[in-house]
């Protein structure tokens, strides 16, 4: 079975958590973009742009960000964000083939942190981006390269003086790990047909 067609069963199956305290936290939304190109199956993925006060400064990340009082929900958010940072209007031909767990990102403000909504798209079209001031660089991320653990490494975080071991990619210069990496994780967790956490 194809990869993206695998995805797609294993993503109607499949029954994400959700955040117990999620009516007291901020929200915000992503959006994981799937596209086949040149026969391979690839991810969407931004390097964010290096700015003052961004706890994700100059990190790998997917389109998205936080919701406004105009959202009507995580979706709404995640397409909005997906317009405003990389100049992509996914429309009704973009089909949303699913979601993922939401993961709780912890920003300096708010006692409960923010609980992040992943939504995974089918992109079947070519379309050209427009990064916004928030965005470095656009990249797509061939989904074997993660799927192949030989190209997992581990990095050292330097966490309020405390050094902690966490996995990474290095995907050319670009280092992917920490939220992004966990929701690749259930990604491919769906895909190698095991129980996501």
């Amino acid at each position: 079975m194809p990869l993206l067609q695998l995805i797609e069963t294993r993503l109607r199956e499949h029954s994400p958590g959700r955040k117990f305290l999620r009516p007291l936290m901020k929200r915000s939304a992503v959006a994981m973009i799937l596209q086949v190109r040149d026969g391979e199956l690839n991810i969407l993925m931004i390097k964010r742009a290096e700015r003052e006060g961004d706890p994700w400064s100059g990190h790998m990340a997917f389109p998205g960000g936080r919701m406004d009082k105009t959202d009507a929900n995580g979706y709404a958010v995640a397409v909005r964000e997906t317009a405003e940072e990389v100049g992509l209007a996914l429309g009704s031909q973009d089909k949303c083939i699913g979601r993922l767990s939401e993961i709780n990102a912890r920003p300096h403000k708010g006692a409960f942190g923010m609980a992040v909504s992943p939504f995974v798209f089918r992109l079947e079209r070519e379309v050209e981006f427009v990064p916004n001031y928030e965005v470095a660089e656009v990249v797509w991320v061939p989904l074997e390269y993660l799927l192949d653990p030989d190209n997992r490494e581990e990095m050292v975080w330097d966490f309020k003086g405390v050094e902690i071991p966490m996995p990474c990619y290095m995907y050319g210069k670009r280092r992917i790990w920490g939220l992004s990496l966990m929701m690749l994780d259930e990604l491919m967790d769906l895909v190698e047909g095991k129980n996501p956490k």
